[in-house]
């Protein structure tokens, strides 16, 4: 079926563009920016209620934490709106989590923080170079 005869893709006659693949990275980068606003906010509340070792330190971790949610955020609505040039920046953001989660979960010892990571940078890897997002990310935009 196409999208022409009233196909899967076609609602009230409207098309849906947007693949599913994208739509669950999407999910996916709006659970890791969840994750990092989690930590961002540990930070801060550990900062303020507890005995930081350092401050300054903390809450620049805190804001790295906040600002890496706000690119994820981004990224994933430039990806729903099917913007070529958005895929980029998500695919180095996954690669720079890989070895991240992986010394979290195996050097050191931290699989239930690590695994996640390391499971969620992979999925969001292979779903936004399923072949129905490189077709609909790999197009010529209109002039």
């Amino acid at each position: 079926m196409s999208e022409a005869d009233g196909g899967p893709d076609d609602v009230a006659g409207t098309p849906d563009p947007v693949p599913s693949p994208i739509r669950v990275a999407c999910a996916i980068l709006g659970l890791e920016a969840l994750g990092l606003v989690a930590a961002g906010t540990f930070l801060v509340y550990g900062t303020i209620f507890g005995h930081p070792g350092g401050v300054l330190r903390s809450l620049l971790g805190a804001l790295m934490a906040y600002g890496g949610a706000a690119a994820l955020l981004l990224g994933a609505r430039s990806l729903q709106l099917l913007r070529p040039a958005a895929r980029t920046p998500m695919v180095v953001i996954q690669l720079l989590a890989l070895p991240v989660a992986y010394s979290l979960a195996f050097q050191a010892s931290r699989v239930l923080w690590g695994g996640p990571i390391l499971v969620a940078a992979l999925a969001v890897l292979y779903l936004l170079f399923t072949p129905p997002a490189r077709e609909a990310l790999d197009r010529v935009p209109p002039d």
